[in-house]
């Protein structure tokens, strides 16, 4: 075993070489054959873990300084402004230069963003809209780190161990998901300061950028088409006229924009649960269980009928546990709803996403991913600034009720206005 293996461990998972005859090799682990593939998800895990141990330091940080919920949702839209401009062009992008090349200066630019933070909170800035303007910059990185990383995975293992490397990836994001806001509020809160957590980032991005440089692929060949605004059209329209992936596109595009609570999780930590920044971590950690929980129950038992109105129920699932947690003053009961909160919008993710793969040709996939993506965008940020502008408006407690009750009519409503959505029984 090399230096480098002993250094990073998860990279030499399942080596079949070492352990396990090929022939032997069981099936659901057969994509960690591949050392790129083993490469890969290390990285990943380390960049997604890194960025939400980072995302609780900030936004910590930002209101423990002005005590402002709408800052709080200012967060998610400086880190989403750009992808409105610039999702077409990354998506372009990672069809003309090698994604490896792309993901490596991206981990590259993300360990900057760190180093950034770092050196505002060393510097002792009382204002803002330094930490804006970085988280702005990280934006723009996550806009051509999205893409790349999609298009890069087919790359690394062959195409009949595709499907069980799809769900080793969803699994090793949804992990990150869970470690990385856990790790981030305990160093938070044994340091008492973002700095050591900014310092972890940026090892963890540079750990990643060393992965990303192990990684040798043969880049696919496709058509030089340039992006154009017809193109970006085409997509729309074709949303536009399949009423049923335009319903299930929107659906969650409403939904989750008006029943995104995440943004607050601060203000609920700080002042109405009392939990410090121990317990921000586990807040935010709390949906990322109860989707990884859902995803693997899945896995064993798939949705076999009524796939349509099983979205739709666990849509509205969604709303009532934002509810439940807007009122809750109780942590136990909080993270339990957070919990059910993630677990009904997996079912949604997973209905959603094969029902838009199913119903989409393959030479329009491209542009519809392209538009999914910018929804799916709009429903997390976006929403992160509604949540926070609403709070402003309304109070904290107030603004995530209303938003529940809102996601709640929105089920209704798309229930009478796409009858195509409530008539999808199996997803084959």
């Amino acid at each position: 075993m090399s230096v480098f293996e002993r250094v990073f461990p998860l990279a030499n998972i399942c080596h079949s070489r070492h352990l396990i005859p090929t022939g032997q090799q069981p099936a659901a682990r057969a994509a960690f054959r591949y050392p790129n593939f083993r490469y890969f998800m290390t990285a990943r895990f380390l960049v997604t873990a890194s960025s939400e141990m980072q995302s609780v330091a900030v936004g910590w940080q930002i209101y423990s300084l002005t005590h402002r919920p709408m800052d709080l949702g200012l967060v998610g839209l400086a880190q989403f402004a750009p992808g409105i401009l610039l999702f077409l062009v990354a998506g372009h992008t990672a069809d003309r230069i090698a994604r490896n090349r792309i993901l490596r200066a991206c981990y590259g630019a993300f360990s900057i963003c760190s180093l950034l933070l770092l050196a505002l909170t060393f510097h002792g800035f009382t204002a803002v809209w330094p930490i804006y303007a970085v988280l702005l910059l990280n934006g723009i990185v996550r806009v051509f780190n999205g893409p790349a990383s999609q298009a890069l995975l087919p790359l690394l293992v062959p195409n009949e161990h595709f499907p069980t490397a799809v769900a080793w990836s969803m699994s090793t994001f949804q992990t990150a998901m869970i470690f990385g806001p856990m790790a981030g509020g305990i160093i938070y809160g044994i340091a008492g300061s973002p700095i050591p957590v900014y310092c972890c980032a940026v090892i963890a991005y540079l750990s990643a950028l060393l992965l990303m440089w192990r990684i040798r692929v043969q880049s696919a060949t496709s058509p030089r088409t340039p992006a154009s605004l017809t193109m970006v059209l085409e997509g729309f329209r074709y949303i536009w006229r399949n009423k049923l992936i335009f319903g299930s596109i929107s659906l969650d595009l409403f939904a989750v924009l008006l029943g995104g609570a995440v943004a607050l999780l601060p203000v609920y930590a700080r002042e109405i649960l009392n939990t410090g920044a121990y317990g921000l971590g586990l807040l935010r950690s709390a949906p990322s269980i109860g989707a990884v929980t859902m995803a693997i129950a899945l896995a064993h038992w798939p949705l076999r009928r009524r796939a349509g109105l099983t979205m739709l129920a666990c849509v509205f699932g969604f709303g009532v546990f934002t509810i439940v947690f807007g009122l809750s003053r109780n942590i136990a009961l909080s993270l339990a709803a957070l919990v059910l909160l993630g677990a009904c919008d997996m079912v949604s993710v997973i209905v959603r996403h094969t029902l838009v793969q199913l119903a989409t040709p393959d030479a329009m996939r491209g542009r519809v991913s392209a538009v999914n993506m910018l929804f799916i965008g709009a429903s997390n940020e976006v929403g992160q600034f509604e949540s926070g502008l609403t709070a402003q408006w309304f109070g904290t407690v107030p603004a995530v009720v209303l938003g529940g009750v809102g996601t709640i009519t929105i089920v209704l409503l798309w229930t009478w206005l796409f009858p195509s959505l409530r008539r999808v029984n199996e997803l084959k």
